[in-house]
């Protein structure tokens, strides 16, 4: 991204520890500057940084998922006062992906802005006199993790474009990269965040979305979690292997053990954006038909979905479920969680050829949701096929099933919604990178 985006970022940083889960007094009340905090930051200030960087996680995130799931056709987006949600994202006759309109610039600089807060609280812990080594670890390999998560999510959307991905100096900003590059660059961002934090002291505090997760061993094990994505979308299967052995991943654990973002009723906290009410009028999300229709008996995440009592029609486009995984609107969204990490283990067995023990964990996935055990041929291709349904079933509108059948060069595969529509590979790079 240009300079100019990062010109302001420590008022980001300043507006983010406003509306971040739990609140911390805000140093140099005066108007505190990136130079003061990151010459010599106390704990406190430290401590706040983390809570605004955490904060900054969410920003945009309904929008990201929206995006992604529309044209992975997991669902729409119904939407009064804006028509590129059924026009553009799904490539109804002549419409393109803009490169600067909001579906694509506003989660893409919320990311951007929360790395450049990252940065700011590795150059604040290296600089502060009053931690020590093992201190200082802990934040800079919370925050390294941190940045590798939210570049992995730009390069969801832009793809074979690329990204940046060196941006530690805002002045002085590295070139776009490609696919594999940037791959290799988040990765090696993981590693770096997990040779920090292990044998480092955590004495920052995390909101409950990190519950379970807050110390040394659970922070690594976060790391190697978000490593283990990494892997598959690099097809280095064996490394995934190793990876989620040093994750959380627990095949007869539960399938939602994992890290989350939350949210609150709280003055000056954030409602969870994807929450809106069963039946709503004017404003939906709604499940895309193919969902409903190509479920398996029995399956109980067609609790994802809720019947309407009228069905929701916009732009030649209807459809009688709303998504209904929110309940409320303090739900939490998943980062990371165990179902997806016992489906990686899977796709990794398969890819290596350990096809028996690909079959229990999808054995597990499948009787986790009341459905009989696996019945088909225990080849290669089919336990892939099988494999992906269960990746579609389980992390339905997690922001996955595009980037799954992508990677496995399906996107042909996907329904399309009206006759002139088209399937998006990727997205363009904003037109602030030109």
């Amino acid at each position: 991204m240009k300079k100019y985006i990062f010109e302001i970022i420590f008022i980001s940083i300043i507006i983010l520890l406003n509306t971040a889960c739990k609140k911390a007094p805000i140093p140099y009340l005066n108007g505190p500057t990136s130079q003061q905090i990151t010459t010599d930051a106390t704990i406190s200030e430290l401590n706040n940084l983390v809570t605004g960087t955490e904060s900054g996680l969410r920003n945009n995130i309904a929008i990201y998922l929206d995006v992604v799931s529309m044209i992975g056709r997991e669902g729409y987006r119904f939407s009064g006062s804006e028509p590129r949600y059924t026009s553009d994202l799904l490539g109804a006759g002549s419409a393109i992906l803009d490169n600067n309109t909001f579906y694509l610039t506003n989660p893409w600089g919320s990311r951007y802005n929360t790395i450049r807060n990252a940065y700011v609280l590795i150059q604040a812990a290296t600089n502060s006199s009053y931690l020590t080594n093992a201190q200082k670890k802990a934040y800079t390999g919370w925050a390294k993790t941190i940045i590798a998560y939210q570049l992995l999510l730009n390069l969801n959307l832009t793809y074979e474009n690329g990204i940046r991905v060196d941006v530690a100096d805002y002045n002085k900003l590295g070139p776009i990269v490609g696919l594999s590059n940037a791959l290799t660059a988040i990765s090696n961002l993981l590693n770096q965040g997990q040779t920090d934090l292990t044998g480092s002291d955590v004495i920052f505090k995390l909101s409950s979305g990190f519950s379970g997760f807050t110390m040394v061993a659970g922070l690594v094990q976060f790391n190697r979690a978000l490593a283990a994505r990494v892997d598959v979308y690099q097809q280095n299967w064996t490394a995934a292997l190793t990876d989620l052995n040093a994750s959380f991943f627990n095949l007869n654990g539960s399938f939602n053990t994992g890290i989350y973002h939350v949210f609150s009723t709280a003055s000056g906290d954030q409602l969870n954006p994807l929450y809106l009410p069963l039946n709503n009028t004017g404003e939906n999300r709604l499940a895309q038909p193919s969902y409903v229709a190509d479920i398996e008996p029995g399956d109980d995440r067609i609790n994802k979905v809720a019947l309407r009592s009228a069905p929701a029609t916009q732009s030649g486009l209807t459809s009688n479920y709303d998504l209904a995984i929110f309940k409320t609107n303090t739900d939490p969204v998943a980062i990371i969680r165990n179902e997806e990490l016992i489906l990686i283990y899977a796709e990794a067995k398969i890819q290596t050829n350990a096809l028996a023990d690909a079959l229990i964990a999808i054995n597990i996935i499948r009787i986790g949701h009341n459905l009989p055990i696996y019945s088909g041929p225990l080849t290669r291709s089919a336990l892939i096929t099988e494999m992906l349904k269960q990746r579609r079933y389980s992390l339905f509108y997690e922001g996955y099933r595009w980037v799954d059948v992508r990677r496995y060069n399906l996107l042909s595969t996907l329904p399309l919604d009206r006759p002139t529509d088209h399937i998006w590979k990727q997205f363009p790079l904003p037109f602030s990178e030109k």
